[in-house]
């Protein structure tokens, strides 16, 4: 008899190996490609301090969330062994060995949504045992391991998914994979500027999974999630290792802030416990600053790469995301290189023209949805004056008019002068907490980093870089007005791009 054979079944699951990539898990994978299912392998639960791994799920928006344990017992294994079902699974049709499991699942769904989540279906996947000799084997051992709760060796695909459907019948409504999968893996939940919850694209779930070498680059076109991928890779960091030190650098003080309140947020989401002070998100003249005050030098005041910093280097951070590098001087960027050539360092950087297929790379705009375009050839600041009236009196919110300061002071008179209504100016070098938001903001190009809005209105757009320019454009999720006296290069390379 092999009883302590099988007593592993009925034990807390130990600590689970990278599951590998076997026959019947392909099966799985491309029969959830064609059925429109989300497969995770090997995907960790956090749920406060711990860390719960789950060697295959898949999700299935209309039935629930199947669990799959892989056993490599073969048929000369079995074939002599008689068991007795434990006392436990008497009268469970449903359970195998993922009490823990679903414990944790439950757990999370509760602390999240206040319910107990959505069905969890369990089945064993035998990769070295066919349909025809678990007919052989003992009626104890099938009365354990019922047939329609296993994926046998020689199992097609049509078998495959018969035995899932059979699970359960389909929900009357679908529930949301957003809502699903955000719950149960905060690494993978993404808020928007709504606080919203949206399950990360496979691009970013690559990202987010993947082992950092010593110098990466995350490359993404605007509105990719570029810096939410930053904020989930850095928690997901140091819920692995809580001994880990990150840095998140931001190009202006507004914009380190904004990622903060960010952070926080995911956080409390996630009911995760992490050491906040592990994390922290400064701007390249702080950390040039905290180099020059380690060396004994004087603070500075503007962003000079002194060459004594690329000689005498020092531990900063275990990893260093620069958000935006393609913003930032390109000597801080190689300065930045040197500083973490023991350590790791990634660059995040727009690009438009990317491979949909390369490693590292996110083409997917979340900001885009039917945003209106418009190129105005007229007065600008009368224009402007028209704009937001309208836009106000259709009771439009979160308006950003992005300009010169000779522009801003101007239009900020006559906005609380003709119209009556009050605009601040945002400043990028004053903190957060230190500035008011209303419904009309008025920011310099320089300010605007990090910030989202609903409708942008574009004004002097001469001797801005392409960069500047294509950042500022890509802000808005509903409407964008370029106002302009004079046809420019500038001009004519935005509307070829983008009306």
């Amino acid at each position: 008899m092999f009883t302590s054979f099988f007593s592993s079944l009925f034990k807390k699951k130990q600590k689970q190996l990278t599951t590998l990539d076997t026959i019947l898990i392909k099966k799985l994978k491309e029969l959830a490609t064609q059925s429109n299912l989300l497969v995770f392998k090997d995907v960790n639960i956090y749920h406060h301090k711990n860390i719960y791994n789950v060697g295959l799920m898949v999700i299935d928006n209309s039935r629930g969330i199947y669990l799959f344990e892989t056993k490599e017992w073969t048929f000369s294994e079995l074939k002599s062994a008689t068991i007795e079902k434990a006392q436990k699974q008497e009268n469970s049709v449903e359970t195998l060995a993922f009490e823990n499991t679903h414990s944790i699942i439950r757990k999370k769904f509760n602390e999240l949504t206040h319910n107990d989540g959505v069905p969890i279906f369990n089945y064993l996947l035998m990769e070295n045992l066919s349909a025809e000799e678990y007919a052989h084997l003992h009626d104890s051992f099938k009365k354990l391991l019922p047939q329609e709760k296993i994926i046998f060796s020689d199992s097609l695909q049509t078998d495959i998914f018969k035995k899932l459907h059979n699970a359960s019948e389909a929900m009357p409504k679908p529930f949301d994979n957003n809502t699903v999968v955000g719950t149960l893996l905060i690494q993978y939940a993404i808020l928007d500027m709504y606080h919203d919850m949206h399950l990360a694209t496979s691009q970013q779930r690559k990202f987010i999974d993947l082992n950092l070498q010593t110098v990466t680059e995350l490359k993404g076109t605007h509105g990719s999630g570029k810096s939410s991928v930053v904020l989930l890779k850095s928690i997901v960091t140091l819920l692995k290792n809580k001994e880990e030190k990150i840095i998140i650098i931001k190009p202006t003080l507004l914009a380190c802030d904004l990622l903060k309140k960010r952070l926080l947020e995911i956080i409390e989401h996630g009911i995760v416990e992490i050491d906040l002070t592990s994390i922290e998100i400064i701007t390249p003249l702080e950390l040039l600053n905290r180099h020059h005050k380690k060396l004994g030098k004087d603070k500075i005041y503007s962003l000079q790469i002194d060459e004594k910093l690329l000689k005498k280097s020092f531990f900063i951070a275990h990893v260093v995301f620069c958000d935006d590098a393609h913003l930032l001087q390109k000597d801080f960027v190689e300065y930045l290189k040197i500083l973490q050539k023991k350590e790791k360092l990634v660059l995040v950087m727009h690009e438009e023209n990317i491979d949909s297929n390369s490693l590292n790379e996110l083409t997917k705009n979340f900001r885009v949805k039917e945003k209106k375009i418009t190129f105005h050839k007229t007065n600008p600041h009368a224009k402007a004056m028209h704009l937001i009236s309208m836009l106000l009196k259709n009771e439009a919110s979160n308006i950003v008019l992005v300009s010169n300061s000779l522009s801003r002071e101007k239009l900020k008179d006559d906005l609380k002068s003709f119209i009556n209504e009050k605009a601040e100016t945002l400043q990028s070098d004053v903190h957060l907490i230190n500035q008011k938001f209303n419904n009309l903001l008025l920011c310099g190009y320089e300010d605007i980093n990090a910030i989202e809005a609903h409708h942008i209105i574009l004004m002097d757009l001469g001797f801005l870089s392409k960069n500047e320019i294509e950042y500022a454009f890509h802000l808005s999720t509903k409407s964008v007005d370029v106002l302009y006296e004079e046809e420019s290069q500038e001009i004519t390379n935005l509307r070829n791009t983008n009306e």
